[in-house]
């Protein structure tokens, strides 16, 4: 027993690893994972936070000397496998989008959505200035893209505590629900604005095929247009798109071939996106769910995503995000540490004082603008997926990702604590002039 447990842990001389190795870090991931999932679950906070804290109990295995589970052969095909998890993801995230729910509340989303952003935006960019200051493009792009990553919204937590108090189908619900849509758009233009006009150093152009101009204004406006261009290609494309996925469901309802082809649209989009477009992939992936959401097939086609995802997928990348905290030389600076407590706190105040402004503004009651302050706090995937972007795109350091971690688990903690205080002893008025589901 002694001979095989160390045969886990070291290395015989001269001994390489074969693919199969990765088998075992990837049973361990995912039963941790799911297993800290369900405890996530039955204490009321996203599954998302099981998963995260998951790599981190895994992480420790890697403290020990000689360990041969979390190797660099390992943990390259774990992040491959991470990759691939983000794409669909962020298809998931497309598909779940309903653009009626815009419509539905109309400028009050948009005004809440507006200053959700630029508040938070304005918060992380003006300490990242602040803090490590700039002396070229790259630490601008660098100070940006840490304003940006505080913009992401995630709705999930918000959405189960007001379908709990039966208050998901008032208008403050629907401004909130609205608003995360508009939050998780504009987010991904913002983060695929920033990858492309970022370099990685001066002599790095991010244009696709490796067009170099040699100019960095000519530069800048050639990745707007690539930019423009794929927006265009995905407006060309939209109806008949929707043609065929209607056309599908009608001649094979609930059946596997459309997810089979959901699946395909969203890694060749994803591609094409990068590739040809110099876009970032996750936007192509948001854009090919956004093309089949409220189409009849979506609720089945979510479905399916949300299993296939779920079962390794998701686990593995956010499994993999954990790792990162030990598989990556960590610095922290006393000046990174104050920015990082400091990137937390106005993390939290910023979509607090951002939205909740907008909804004093768009003229809801003060104990309801309270509310949709609190309800676009919270933080999940969406802001780990644009910070490991960031990460492989060499614009901002791995240093951040202990603090963003910190920042998921408080905010998905306390938004449940504060939604439920502020709706204690609290009857919204039903005179609100928004039509209800029945």
């Amino acid at each position: 027993m002694p001979n095989i447990i160390n045969s886990l842990f070291e290395i015989l001389p001269g001994e390489g690893q074969q693919p199969f190795d990765i088998l075992l870090p990837l049973a361990l991931i995912i039963i941790v994972a799911k297993l800290l999932a369900l405890v996530c679950k039955k204490i009321g906070i996203p599954v998302v936070v099981g998963y995260l804290l998951s790599g981190i109990v895994l992480g420790l295995i890697i403290l020990i000397p000689g360990q041969t589970i979390f190797t660099s052969f390992t943990m390259e095909g774990i992040n491959d496998l991470g990759k691939i998890g983000v794409v669909l993801i962020m298809f998931s995230a497309g598909i779940g989008t309903d653009l009626k729910k815009i419509k539905a509340t109309g400028l009050s989303s948009i005004i809440t959505t507006s200053l959700g952003v630029i508040v938070p935006l304005g918060f992380g960019c003006g300490l990242a200035f602040a803090c490590f200051g700039y002396s070229n493009e790259q630490d601008i792009w660098r100070n940006v893209f840490y304003g940006i990553l505080l913009t992401a919204t995630s709705i999930s937590i918000t959405v189960s505590v007001l379908k709990e108090l039966g208050k998901l189908d008032s208008k403050v619900g629907a401004c909130i629900e609205s608003a995360a849509i508009l939050d998780d758009i504009i987010g991904i233009i913002l983060l695929s604005v920033a990858l492309s006009l970022s370099v990685s150093n001066e002599t790095t152009s991010n244009l696709p095929f490796g067009i170099t101009t040699n100019n960095a204004g000519l530069d800048i406006f050639l990745l707007i247009v690539f930019m423009i261009g794929f927006f265009i290609l995905c407006i060309a494309i939209w109806w008949p798109v929707r043609k065929l996925f209607s056309w599908l469901n009608e001649k094979w309802p609930m059946h596997r071939r459309i997810p089979i082809f959901g699946f395909g649209l969203a890694f060749l989009l994803a591609y094409i996106a990068e590739k040809v477009f110099g876009v970032a992939d996750i936007t192509g992936a948001f854009m090919a769910g956004l093309m089949l959401s409220g189409l009849k097939s979506q609720d089945y086609l979510d479905h399916k995503l949300e299993s296939e995802t779920g079962i390794i997928f998701a686990p593995v990348f956010f499994g993999s995000i954990g790792l990162m905290l030990f598989t990556n030389d960590l610095n922290f600076s006393p000046e990174l540490l104050l920015f990082g407590f400091l990137f937390i706190l106005l993390g939290l105040l910023g979509k607090f004082i951002g939205a909740g402004l907008g909804g004093i503004i768009s003229k809801f009651k003060f104990r309801q603008s309270l509310i949709i302050g609190v309800g676009m706090m919270a933080r999940a995937e969406v802001i780990i997926v644009s910070a490991q972007k960031g990460i492989t795109a060499g614009i901002i350091t791995t240093e951040i990702m202990p603090f963003i971690i910190l920042l998921i688990v408080i905010s998905s903690l306390i938004t449940p604590i504060l939604l439920k205080l502020l709706y204690k002893n609290y009857n919204e008025p039903l005179d609100d002039g928004f039509e209800r589901k029945e």
